[in-house]
């Protein structure tokens, strides 16, 4: 099946938990979608942080492609659409009528400075208009996460 790369900049309406010291002007959502190595978005302390994207079209995620920094990195991904909790991260998805969301599928990052890249998470093949990428816990002592470039690869129509 072919795949593209979701534009975040125009298909989407993103949403944080929060950002270091409220401080959007540095730190802010925003630079999720730049596309550049030297921004990037910083959560605040505390567990769980989440990354929410509401997209224009429902779409089937097929990767998704994340830098974290070294020590603001996750211990666990999951792409889901129900919140959970553990020490994992969560992707989440719904429609636009579901009440909530319900888990796709998880991956586990490595605390590094570099691009990685997780195929095959939506196994049942999901469309979903809304997703969520929830942090319950960091590597980082407080709680911080910290992600410089994020991509999402979907299913072409």
């Amino acid at each position: 099946m072919a795949e593209r790369r979701l534009n975040l900049s125009v298909d989407t309406k993103l949403r944080v938990s929060s950002v270091l010291n409220g401080d959007g002007k540095q730190f802010g959502k925003k630079f999720l979608l730049d596309g550049r190595e030297d921004t990037c978005w910083n959560s605040d302390q505390g567990s769980p942080q989440f990354i929410e994207i509401k997209l224009d079209n429902p779409v089937s995620v097929r990767a998704l492609r994340i830098m974290f920094q070294g020590g603001f990195a996750v211990i666990v991904v999951t792409f889901t659409w129900i919140v959970n909790t553990g020490k994992n991260c969560i992707l989440e998805g719904k429609a636009n009528d579901a009440d909530g969301f319900e888990e796709l599928g998880r991956f586990y990052p490595d605390d590094i400075n570099d691009v990685q890249e997780f195929r095959d998470i939506n196994h049942s093949n999901r469309i979903a208009s809304v997703l969520r990428i929830v942090f319950p816990e960091s590597t980082d002592f407080f709680g911080r996460i910290t992600v410089y470039t994020l991509d999402i690869i979907v299913a072409s129509e």
